[in-house]
């Protein structure tokens, strides 16, 4: 009877243990690969993440992968890209073509958590697409099951028959890009970007943020990465469920790697990385611009240097005259007068700056002062009005240069400043509203020549650059 009971427990530990071991959890180790590469049947076919998106382009809507009419099945090979091991990701897989210069990625819905303890980074897949859906969400292209028109998760119970996993675990490389090259098709590809920094107000001063642990923060945290060479930017995103939501951002410079998506509402171009070990911050000289910062002042003085409400200018024709320059960095579209009445009306006839619906990969465009001596002048001030018309990503600055000569062909190569006192329009701001932007001290400030800009920078998808109107400008002295 002793020797029958001591046979029980141990079949129950046998059995206890086997149990643990089939437990997906997310502080298991990836299993020890049994893997073998797959070999398709003779009936099946292989195709290419770009193959599947160019399905999905010709068609231009949902659709859903039938079996092949011989008996075979159709297969779609992948690299995993994604890691859900830190939280930042979440029940899905994103693949890409290639180990090196990917031209394709796609993102794979899968209602299984964790993912990364089978599908770790690098490992080589196979997506059975019969019976599977292609159908874009949020801008970005995604396999799943059809739910009406968009898209359910595969189910666990489906996901071995789906997704299946390949011998090869390879090194993935970045693909090198800068956010001026950002464009649909490098969606979903693991990127590089070099010599870049958070912006300076999100990890200097008194209260540096985190990643996405702020209170502020709902569902994800949104912080300004920008390139120290072309002063370009792009959002960096992390899910206030991730587990180094709480991390403060680092202060230094250096690259970033992750994958180039868009954000919920598809209006920008957004990145996601696995973890925090994706940055290289090991640079600790910062590539801050240059400010005039003198603050506010209480009041104008009497004599006025340069003024423009622009209405002398011509209805929906570039701005001209009176000392501007109106210069177009990139894309199409310029600073032109406008006027407008009911809900967004403009102040008689304001100077605009609209990229909507341009066609452009890029919309850049400056509006330049005359130049401001700011050494025999004393008590100098600068003011305007700023509006937007749902900037959607879209940016306007006021920026300063004593070096530059003039010239339009040496805009981009002079060094332009921040005046970071002035107030412009946000796009939280109400879009029917004018707003002052103070009166600007500029009396800390010297140069016989210094230039006042209006930089307009489109967010880099023209279906949905935003528009800013700008109008009052007036530079006054004592």
């Amino acid at each position: 009877m002793k020797t029958f009971k001591k046979i029980q427990l141990f079949i129950l530990f046998i059995g206890l243990l086997s149990f643990n071991t089939c437990v997906e959890n997310d502080n298991l180790n990836i299993p020890v690969s049994a893997d073998v590469s797959f070999t398709p049947g003779v009936n099946d076919i292989v195709t290419d993440i770009n193959s599947v998106l160019g399905e999905f382009t010709q068609r231009g809507e949902i659709f859903t992968y039938n079996q092949l009419t011989n008996g075979g099945s159709r297969y779609m090979s992948g690299y995993v890209i994604s890691s859900d091991e830190g939280g930042n990701f979440f029940e899905e897989i994103v693949l890409q073509d290639k180990t090196s210069n990917p031209t394709a990625g796609i993102t794979v819905k899968v209602d299984v958590n964790p993912l990364y303890t089978f599908y770790e980074f690098g490992r080589k897949v196979y997506i059975k697409l019969d019976g599977l859906s292609v159908a874009e969400n949020n801008g970005v292209l995604q396999i799943g099951i059809q739910d009406g028109t968009g898209l359910a998760k595969i189910s666990s119970a489906l996901r071995n028959k789906h997704i299946i996993r390949d011998a090869e675990v390879a090194t993935i490389i970045p693909l090198e890009l800068t956010i001026r090259d950002f464009s649909n098709d490098k969606e979903s590809l693991f990127i590089r970007l070099n010599d870049v920094q958070f912006n300076r107000n999100e990890v200097l001063g008194s209260r540096p943020l985190t990643f996405a642990g702020e209170v502020s923060d709902e569902f994800d945290g949104e912080r300004t990465i920008e390139t120290c060479l072309d002063n370009a930017s792009v959002i960096l995103s992390t899910s206030t469920f991730s587990d180094f939501k709480a991390l403060p951002l680092p202060i230094n410079r250096g690259n970033i790697d992750g994958i180039l998506t868009r954000d919920f509402f598809d209006e920008f171009y957004t990145l996601v990385i696995n973890s925090p070990e994706d940055l290289n911050f090991n640079n600790d000289v910062r590539c801050d611009p240059t400010s005039l910062d003198c603050g506010l002042a209480t009041t104008e003085g009497p004599t006025i240097l340069f003024e423009d409400a622009f209405e002398t200018q011509t209805r929906s024709s570039p701005i001209t005259g009176n000392g501007w320059t109106n210069y177009i960095e990139a894309g199409s579209e310029s600073w032109e007068a406008y006027t407008a009445g009911g809900s967004n009306s403009s102040l008689g006839i304001s100077a605009r700056m609209n990229s909507f619906n341009s066609g452009d990969t890029s919309n850049i465009g400056w509006l330049i002062t005359p130049a401001i001596d700011l050494n025999t002048n004393t008590g100098v001030t600068l003011s305007f009005q700023t509006s937007n018309s749902f900037s959607d990503g879209s940016t306007m600055e006021i920026l300063f240069s004593s070096n530059w000569d003039g010239t339009t062909d040496s805009i981009s190569n002079a060094t332009w400043g921040l005046i970071p006192a002035a107030y412009i329009t946000q796009d939280s701001d109400l879009f029917s509203t004018w707003f002052d932007s103070g009166i600007v001290d500029l009396s800390c400030g010297t140069g016989p020549n210094v230039y006042f800009a209006f930089r307009y920078i489109g967010n880099g998808n023209s279906g949905f650059d935003g528009t800013y109107e700008l109008d009052n400008i007036k530079i006054t002295a004592n």
